[in-house]
């Protein structure tokens, strides 16, 4: 009988959002989670299949809960991205898993571990939406509003393992923004995989998209103090969205806007549909638009057949967008991409080499940036106690930037600071009156 559970999770946010949605489950059907890994009835591993480093992680995990199940009974289930895209292989190469759970059935891990007989239900085609993806006693909260990607990139094996785009329901993501709003969320994160395709249709035939979806969040009478979304992709960010960004205060003036490369040829060689002067144009009008607007982006380089001068536009473009975060990695082959099968693939150290060099350019506008923030006035979210004084706290800022300040503030609330100097990537600060 299974009464005890240990959950694990990797990769994006979305699989965060979805484990959150299953403990919400599983605390429901009376399971309680174990303290530590060695003593649970059963392991559930919430798996990411990007990149394969990602995979390897994995692989190393089911070994060692090999051991454990070599010393009590553990019921073991790998479930998520990878799940998705190994399944028989993965049940064939690791028979120590008792399930293999793709992406679309997480929803029925609850009805296994409770059935008498561990039965799982039959293969669902389709993505089901958690009713809450909340976790009890956070401030900052997830909404999954789309699932799935129709935009194959060259190199992304998400549509592959996601499947199709699918948006949630208008009612049901209202609802879930009412029902954090009353457990005290001051800060939620609307998501999917390409969160600005967002496309429902109503029973009446009218059509809500991601500006109107995000108009009808801001209307709702609440005490949310900022609402962000991720990721956005470039060629769905319109006119319409920009101009709700800038009237609705409520959204976040900072966005995540993946680049991932400055050159017009290696983007249409990653199928990504922008150029980079689409992209450009882009930033510059969210400027215009928000002047205050902060960025954060991802980037790829090394990808097969880009030369030095290419890999430099990308440079020129992270130069233009003087990003507070970035997201920075070279290209990793995954099989069933039509990357893999491109000429001129780019030896692993030259991959290495233009990474750190990127990293290190990168780091210096970071550190020019975050510079010119200090003695800002700014408000903070205040999320948690120091952990090297307890009469400081820890809190973030709309452009989500990490901030310590001595205060008695409570957890959850905003408060307002001026940041006196930077430690690192942390602000210091003082409360104001």
């Amino acid at each position: 009988m299974i009464h005890t559970y240990w959950l694990e999770t990797y990769g994006c946010q979305m699989n965060v959002a979805e484990s959150n949605a299953l403990e919400l489950q599983l605390k429901g059907a009376g399971l309680v989670p174990a303290s530590r890994a060695e003593d649970a009835d059963c392991a559930i591993l919430n798996t990411c299949t990007v990149r394969k480093s990602a995979d390897n992680r994995i692989w190393g995990r089911l070994g060692y809960f090999t051991y454990i199940k070599s010393k009590h009974p553990l019921t073991l289930i790998v479930t998520g991205c990878m799940a998705e895209r190994l399944q028989e292989d993965l049940k064939d190469e690791a028979p120590q898993v008792d399930y293999v759970i793709g992406t679309n059935d997480k929803q029925r891990i609850v009805n296994i571990l409770t059935s008498v007989d561990g039965k799982m239900d039959e293969h669902s085609q389709s993505y089901t939406f958690g009713n809450s993806y909340y976790q009890e006693g956070e401030f900052s909260s997830y909404i999954p509003i789309m699932n799935g990607c129709n935009n194959f990139c060259a190199y992304c094996i998400v549509p592959y393992v996601r499947g199709r785009e699918v948006s949630r329901p208008v009612d049901d993501i209202l609802a879930e923004l009412a029902f954090l709003d009353s457990k005290g969320v001051k800060e939620v994160t609307l998501l999917g995989q390409n969160v600005n395709s967002y496309h429902f249709v109503e029973a009446d035939g009218r059509v809500i998209n991601f500006p109107k979806l995000l108009k009808k969040l801001c209307s709702q009478k609440n005490h949310i103090k900022w609402i962000r979304f991720d990721s956005p992709h470039p060629k769905d960010f319109s006119q319409e969205l920009i101009q709700v960004i800038q009237e609705e205060k409520q959204i976040a003036r900072h966005l995540h806007i993946p680049l991932q490369s400055g050159s017009s040829r290696i983007l249409s060689l990653m199928n990504r549909k922008y150029s980079r002067s689409q992209f450009l144009t882009l930033i510059d009008d969210l400027r215009r638009a928000i002047p205050d607007i902060t960025f954060s982006t991802d980037v790829m380089v090394g990808f097969p057949s880009e030369t030095e001068e290419e890999y430099q536009e990308t440079r020129s473009v992270l130069a233009h967008m003087q990003c507070l975060e970035a997201f920075m990695y070279y290209y990793n082959p995954r099989e069933g991409t039509k990357a893999v099968e491109m000429n001129e693939q780019i030896d692993e150290e030259e991959k290495g080499r233009r990474l750190q060099s990127l990293i290190e350019f990168q780091h210096a506008i970071f550190a020019q940036q975050k510079q010119k923030r200090v003695q800002s006035v700014v408000e903070v979210l205040v999320t948690q106690v120091s952990k090297h004084d307890s009469k400081s706290m820890l809190g973030k800022t709309e452009h989500n930037e990490m901030v310590a300040f001595p205060s008695t503030a409570k957890l959850g609330e905003i408060i307002t600071v001026q940041l006196t100097s930077l430690n690192g990537n942390t602000y210091t600060a003082l409360q104001q009156c």
